[in-house]
């Protein structure tokens, strides 16, 4: 039987990695992969680049070295332009997972500026590309045994609770169900796990201060800046019901990854005799295997 622990990764982002310029300070990676092995994380997702080696094949052995299989990875594309085609970057990206090992397309659909603090919102025409390449990537992906999902994410063009109905309905491609940024962005993730298991592909557990939340829906502070207050709190420490979508999932068959993603940004160098983000992490993962008891 393949438990919830043999399906819990990690995401580079908990210890304040990031591809968005500016974002704060960048632990080392072999800080952070030891601490994921350290807490009892199987595997990994990649990271933003110049995290982990360029070549797939040495990504593969730094993560296995660690005792780290390779998940896949978050790739932030533009997909509502017409002029501006994917597939090229996706095939790249495709041929590099496969000789990776890994499995999993996190798919975002980018805004084409830096950062997460401000989007603009899409016309017919706009939605129509969108979900087209939604469905071209899906198909490319599936012929190379990868799994294509769309991470509904803050400062994207998927965010609210209308664009991510509207995915559902209009494409074919699988759900990364994301408990944080699906309550940022005003859906309900414990609604979207129970009605729409089928969907989902892939899960980020992250666990917010609702209040923190409803100040960056209002447009009192930025995402950034609700990140760097404490918006994201451990699991089982903020304002989602993760032990109902976990047995959500669970009842209705998921087999998929559990990636523990709470982003964080570091202000500067963790201090010797600290161990930085690793104690959040720790009560995170304590608290997701006291829930997979129930599924034992």
């Amino acid at each position: 039987m393949v438990t919830i622990a043999d399906r819990l990764a990690g995401a580079p982002i908990s210890w304040g990695v990031s591809e968005v310029p500016g974002w704060g300070w960048q632990l080392d990676c072999a800080t952070v992969l030891s601490q994921m092995q350290e807490v009892g994380l199987v595997a990994s997702e990649f990271g933003p680049d110049g995290f982990l080696p360029d070549d797939p094949q040495d990504k593969t052995k730094v993560l296995a070295d660690n005792g780290l299989s390779a998940v896949g990875g978050f790739v932030p594309v533009v997909l509502h332009d017409p002029g501006r085609d994917p597939v090229e970057q996706i095939e790249q990206v495709l041929r590099r997972f496969t000789t990776a090992g890994a499995g999993t397309l996190v798919l975002a659909a980018a805004t084409g500026v830096h950062g997460y603090d401000v989007r603009s919102r899409l016309d017919d025409d706009g939605w129509q590309v969108l979900l087209a390449n939604l469905d071209r990537i899906d198909l490319l992906a599936g012929r190379r045994g990868i799994i294509a999902t769309v991470h509904p994410h803050v400062g994207t063009m998927v965010e609210t609770a209308d664009d991510v109905e509207r995915v559902l309905e209009g494409s074919r491609m699988g759900l990364c169900l994301d408990t944080g940024h699906l309550l940022i962005g005003g859906a309900d993730p414990v609604a979207l796990a129970a009605g729409h298991a089928g969907r989902i592909r892939h899960t980020h557990l992250k666990d917010v201060d609702a209040a923190w939340a409803r100040r960056v829906q209002s447009g009192q502070v930025t995402y950034t800046d609700a990140v760097r207050g404490g918006m994201y709190r451990p699991l089982g420490q903020g304002d989602v019901d993760i032990a109902a979508i976990v047995g959500s999932l669970e009842r209705s068959g998921y087999d998929g990854w559990y990636v523990l993603e709470q982003d964080t940004i570091l202000s500067g160098p963790v201090r010797a005799g600290h161990r930085g983000p690793l104690l959040d992490v720790r009560a995170s993962v304590d608290h997701l295997f006291a829930i997979a008891e129930v599924f034992s």
